[in-house]
Parts: C-alpha cells; sequence; structure tokens
C-alpha cells in the first residue's frame, strides 16, 4: 500500500473521530440546556402549537370563504375572542359561584374520603391534604373527661396565652410572605399567558416566513428531506389539533348535561374542566372523572354512581367513537406506547411535559415515519446494485 494511501486513511480516521467528538458533545450540551430550560421551551412549544391551530382554523375557515390569509385570521381571531367573551359576559357568575361551590366540595369530600379510610384501618398520614384535616379536627368536641376549668382560671389562662410582639411580627411577615406568593404566581401565570398568546398569533400571522427560517438554517444537501419533514409535521399537527378541539367541546358538552340531568351542583364548572382535560390523553380523562365523582358524592351514593356511569360513557365515546373517526387520518400511537412516554415526559418535566407529550410523541413519529420510509426505498436500490 502507498504510504500517501496510509496518511489519506489516517486522516479520514482522524476527522471522523473529530466529527464523532463534537457530534457526542453537542447533544450532551443540548441535554443540558433542555433540563435546565425546559419550562421555557415547552412554553415556546406551546405558542407554536397555538400558531398552527389558528392556522388550521384559518386555512379551514378558508375553504368557506375567500380572501388573503391575514384577513381569514383577523375573523378566525375576533369570532374566537366574542365567543370567550361572551360565555364570561354571560356566565361570569355563574363560573365564579359554581367555581367556589366546587371547591368547598372537593375539600369536604376529600375529608370525607380520608376519615372514611381511617376508620377501616388504612393509613393515611402519607397522603398530604393540605391541612384539610386539620380543619375537620378543629370542630372536634372536648374531652369528656376534662373538667372544665373555673372562670378565673380560663381567664388567667387567656391572658398568659396572648401572643407576644415577636409573634405579632412573625404572623406578620408570614402573612406578607404569603400574599407575595399568591400575587408573583398570579402575574406568572397571566405573564405565561400573554406569552403563549402572543407566539401564537406571531407564528399564525406569517407561517411562511417561519418555516423559511427554519428551512435556512439546515445544509443545502439536507434542505429537501428537512422540508419534506417540515411539512408533514405541519400537517400532521393541524389535523390533530382540529380534532382534539371537537373533542373537547364534545366531552364537555355532553359531560355538563349529564351532570346538570342528574342534579349534580356546579354542572356546568364540571362540564368546563372535562372538557379542558380532554386535551391530555387517558390522564386527563382519568383525573376529570375523579373530579366529577368526588364532586358528586355531596349528592348522594345515587349521584355518584350515575356519575361514574356518565363518565364510562364519556370515556367510551372518546375513545371509540370520537378518536377513531376525527384522528385516525392525524395519530396512529398505540395507548400504551403513549400512556408510558406521557408518564415518563411527566416524570421528568413535570405538568409541561404531562400535558404536551402527545404532540411531542407525534413529532417525533413522524421523523421516524420518514426515515423508515427512505430506508425501504434505499433497500431495493441496494439489492439491485
Amino acid at each position: 500500500m502507498a504510504p500517501e494511501d496510509n496518511v489519506q486513511k489516517r486522516s479520514d480516521l482522524a476527522w471522523a473521530i473529530a466529527v464523532g467528538g463534537i457530534a457526542t458533545v453537542s447533544f450532551a450540551v443540548f441535554v443540558v440546556f433542555a433540563w435546565y430550560f425546559s419550562a421555557t421551551l415547552f412554553l415556546i412549544f406551546a405558542g407554536i402549537l397555538l400558531g398552527v391551530a389558528l392556522n388550521a382554523l384559518t386555512a379551514l375557515f378558508g375553504r368557506v370563504m375567500g380572501g388573503p390569509h391575514a384577513l381569514r385570521l383577523t375573523m378566525v381571531c375576533l369570532l374566537l375572542a366574542a365567543l370567550l367573551g361572551g360565555i364570561v359576559f354571560l356566565g361570569g357568575s355563574t363560573i365564579a359561584e359554581q367555581t367556589k361551590v366546587l371547591s368547598t366540595t372537593l375539600k369536604s369530600q376529600i375529608v370525607n374520603v380520608k376519615s372514611f379510610l381511617e376508620r377501616h384501618g388504612v393509613d393515611t398520614s402519607y397522603l398530604d391534604f393540605g391541612g384539610l384535616g386539620n380543619e375537620a379536627d378543629a370542630t372536634a368536641k372536648p374531652d369528656a373527661g376534662t373538667r372544665p376549668a373555673s372562670p378565673a382560671a380560663a381567664a388567667e389562662t387567656k391572658t398568659n396565652n396572648l401572643p407576644s410582639a415577636s409573634a405579632f411580627a412573625s404572623s406578620g411577615g408570614a402573612i406578607v410572605s404569603q400574599t407575595l406568593k399568591i400575587i408573583l404566581g398570579a402575574v406568572g401565570a397571566l405573564g405565561n399567558f400573554f406569552i403563549v398568546l402572543f407566539l401564537g398569533l406571531a407564528f399564525a400571522t406569517q407561517p411562511g416566513v417561519y418555516r423559511k427560517g427554519l428551512l435556512h438554517l439546515t445544509p443545502k444537501k439536507h434542505r429537501a428531506p428537512m422540508t419534506e419533514i417540515v411539512d408533514r409535521i405541519g400537517e400532521t399537527l393541524e389535523r390533530w389539533l382540529i380534532a382534539q378541539m371537537i373533542t373537547m367541546v364534545a366531552v364537555g358538552g355532553v359531560t355538563w348535561i349529564g351532570l346538570m340531568l342528574i342534579g349534580v351542583p356546579s354542572a356546568f364548572i364540571l362540564g368546563v374542566q372535562a372538557g379542558l382535560l380532554a386535551f391530555i390523553p387517558t390522564v386527563g380523562a382519568l383525573l376529570a372523572g375523579l373530579i366529577v365523582v368526588l364532586a358528586s358524592l355531596a349528592s348522594g351514593w345515587v349521584a355518584a354512581a350515575s356519575a361514574f356511569v356518565l363518565f364510562l360513557g364519556v370515556h367510551a365515546m372518546e375513545s371509540y367513537v370520537l378518536t377513531p373517526i376525527l384522528q385516525r387520518q392525524a395519530l396512529d400511537i398505540p395507548p400504551a406506547t403513549l400512556f408510558a412516554f406521557q408518564i415518563m415526559l411527566g416524570i421528568v418535566f413535570g405538568v409541561w411535559g404531562l400535558a404536551l407529550a402527545l404532540p411531542v410523541l407525534a413529532i417525533v413519529k413522524v421523523v421516524i415515519d420518514l426515515l423508515r420510509e427512505d430506508d425501504d426505498e434505499a433497500a431495493p436500490v441496494a439489492k439491485a446494485a
């Protein structure tokens, strides 16, 4: 073998090792970055999903009437804003009242469930009910064997139990700290909402600009497959989001009407939460069913059993009617795979990972399917050669 060939081979080997090392380090840096900034990345992804949903509604609206994209998007946004404003204006007081009643009912039912389990020998000390059990214990009667104190002793005890100035200061500091936490939490949630709204409107206004910019970041030799991947991901997410919105409206409406016929209080707000939780497959339906059954216990066992049957019927409608009809062309993911992926992302990234597991898995599936198609097309060519 010529010396020049040995030099070329060593040069190629060194180049391959260098490229592999750079790729490994880059992937590790990306994983660490995604881990530390996962909340921000999921927030941006939620904004992209909102933009895709608005773009899908705009395209759907374009089938009914023509006109430029900006005009149709404006009409869709105005229609959604009018719908949301009408719901708040007409049912705002009802929503607030039912939310308060539902919160009180759930707290009392959780305490009742805890007491029921403890009476039957089940240890519930590991469960954190946020001090709900203390509220129930506060109304407990005094021990019958304890002698009542004399008025003088009671007055002396009351005088001695007056909080000191330091106790007043610490309690005031705790109140201020708790108030600041509530204010900062509300501001953070409102800020996240406006960030998602702004990103969604920005992406929906000029989707072609962002698509073109993403493709320009790809090297020329890989631009054609990247274009196909981006287009397929966009189409898949659009079809899934349209189907998901129809499913959420159907689940919320059927739950509301069913609970209203059963006679469960706060039926409207329970229907709203069931529709919103339908966005999260499997886990959302189970959580919505648990909330509905707990809220129905206050109306008696017959109402709770009827609500449980209603939950089973709504879940069957969603799983065996709406999902096969609406989403058979959008996604084809086995339920066990989806549930395992949800649990994994939920444990690693929290609520964001649990809520957005399905669209993330849909994107991964589109990329894998495209790579498999390329391999299937390349196999006959290699055999013929």
